[in-house]
Protein backbone atom coordinates (compact mmCIF):
# COMPACT_ATOMS: atom_id res chain seq x y z
CA UNK A 1 0.00 0.00 0.00
CA UNK A 2 1.65 3.53 -0.90
CA UNK A 3 1.19 6.63 1.38
CA UNK A 4 -1.58 8.09 -0.59
CA UNK A 5 -3.32 5.09 -1.50
CA UNK A 6 -6.92 5.24 -0.33
CA UNK A 7 -8.80 2.17 0.23
CA UNK A 8 -12.35 1.49 -2.33
CA UNK A 9 -15.36 -0.21 -1.41
CA UNK A 10 -17.10 -1.18 -4.33
CA UNK A 11 -20.94 -2.74 -4.72
CA UNK A 12 -22.95 -4.06 -7.31
CA UNK A 13 -27.05 -4.98 -7.14
CA UNK A 14 -29.35 -6.63 -9.31
CA UNK A 15 -32.69 -5.89 -8.09
CA UNK A 16 -35.46 -8.85 -7.88
CA UNK A 17 -37.74 -8.97 -11.21
CA UNK A 18 -40.79 -6.80 -10.83
CA UNK A 19 -38.85 -4.82 -7.96
CA UNK A 20 -41.21 -1.03 -8.35
CA UNK A 21 -39.23 1.87 -9.79
CA UNK A 22 -40.12 3.83 -6.35
CA UNK A 23 -39.00 1.18 -4.12
CA UNK A 24 -35.63 1.06 -6.50
CA UNK A 25 -35.64 5.18 -5.76
CA UNK A 26 -36.03 4.78 -2.11
CA UNK A 27 -32.99 2.75 -2.29
CA UNK A 28 -30.66 5.01 -3.98
CA UNK A 29 -31.47 7.71 -1.53
CA UNK A 30 -31.20 5.56 1.47
CA UNK A 31 -27.38 4.69 0.31
CA UNK A 32 -26.65 7.87 -0.87
CA UNK A 33 -27.67 9.57 2.53
CA UNK A 34 -25.22 7.21 4.69
CA UNK A 35 -21.75 9.51 3.90
CA UNK A 36 -23.79 12.00 5.86
CA UNK A 37 -24.53 9.62 8.87
CA UNK A 38 -21.36 7.72 8.75
CA UNK A 39 -18.18 9.89 8.80
CA UNK A 40 -15.65 7.48 7.64
CA UNK A 41 -17.28 7.52 4.55
CA UNK A 42 -14.56 9.78 2.84
CA UNK A 43 -16.00 9.26 -1.05
CA UNK A 44 -19.06 8.36 -2.29
CA UNK A 45 -20.71 8.06 -5.96
CA UNK A 46 -23.08 5.64 -8.08
CA UNK A 47 -24.15 5.38 -11.17
CA UNK A 48 -26.35 2.68 -13.46
CA UNK A 49 -24.64 0.33 -15.94
CA UNK A 50 -24.61 1.65 -19.65
CA UNK A 51 -21.97 -0.78 -20.84
CA UNK A 52 -22.70 -1.41 -24.57
CA UNK A 53 -20.77 -4.94 -23.55
CA UNK A 54 -23.96 -6.52 -22.26
CA UNK A 55 -21.88 -8.12 -19.33
CA UNK A 56 -23.42 -6.90 -16.46
CA UNK A 57 -25.18 -10.38 -15.61
CA UNK A 58 -28.38 -8.58 -14.57
CA UNK A 59 -26.62 -5.83 -12.28
CA UNK A 60 -27.68 -2.55 -12.81
CA UNK A 61 -26.54 -0.28 -9.65
CA UNK A 62 -22.64 0.40 -8.83
CA UNK A 63 -22.00 2.03 -5.56
CA UNK A 64 -18.45 3.45 -4.82
CA UNK A 65 -17.45 3.76 -1.63
CA UNK A 66 -13.97 5.58 -0.21
CA UNK A 67 -12.06 4.92 2.67
CA UNK A 68 -8.93 6.20 4.22
CA UNK A 69 -8.29 3.39 6.41
CA UNK A 70 -9.44 -0.20 7.14
CA UNK A 71 -10.40 1.03 10.46
CA UNK A 72 -12.89 3.18 8.94
CA UNK A 73 -14.29 0.29 6.82
CA UNK A 74 -14.67 -1.69 9.73
CA UNK A 75 -16.74 1.17 11.35
CA UNK A 76 -19.31 1.37 8.55
CA UNK A 77 -19.43 -2.69 7.81
CA UNK A 78 -21.59 -3.23 11.44
CA UNK A 79 -22.70 0.43 11.89
CA UNK A 80 -26.47 0.77 12.84
CA UNK A 81 -27.15 3.10 10.18
CA UNK A 82 -25.55 0.21 7.17
CA UNK A 83 -27.75 -2.64 9.18
CA UNK A 84 -30.91 -0.38 8.68
CA UNK A 85 -29.97 -0.05 4.72
CA UNK A 86 -29.41 -3.56 4.10
CA UNK A 87 -32.53 -4.23 5.94
CA UNK A 88 -34.48 -1.87 3.55
CA UNK A 89 -32.41 -3.31 0.41
CA UNK A 90 -32.70 -7.19 0.98
CA UNK A 91 -36.02 -8.28 0.42
CA UNK A 92 -35.41 -6.81 -3.04
CA UNK A 93 -31.84 -7.60 -3.97
CA UNK A 94 -31.50 -10.39 -6.16
CA UNK A 95 -27.49 -10.44 -6.25
CA UNK A 96 -25.03 -8.09 -5.04
CA UNK A 97 -21.29 -8.42 -5.67
CA UNK A 98 -18.37 -6.74 -3.20
CA UNK A 99 -14.94 -6.02 -4.08
CA UNK A 100 -12.54 -3.63 -1.65
CA UNK A 101 -9.40 -2.43 -2.77
CA UNK A 102 -6.23 -0.14 -2.20
CA UNK A 103 -5.63 1.88 -5.01
CA UNK A 104 -2.43 1.85 -7.13
CA UNK A 105 -0.96 4.23 -9.23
Amino acid sequence: MQQDSVLRHVVLFKFKEGTPEEKVNEIEQAFGALPSKIPEIQGYEWGLNNSPEGLEKGFTHCFFLTFGSEEGRAIYLPHPDHKAFGDLLGPHLADVLVMDYWTRQ
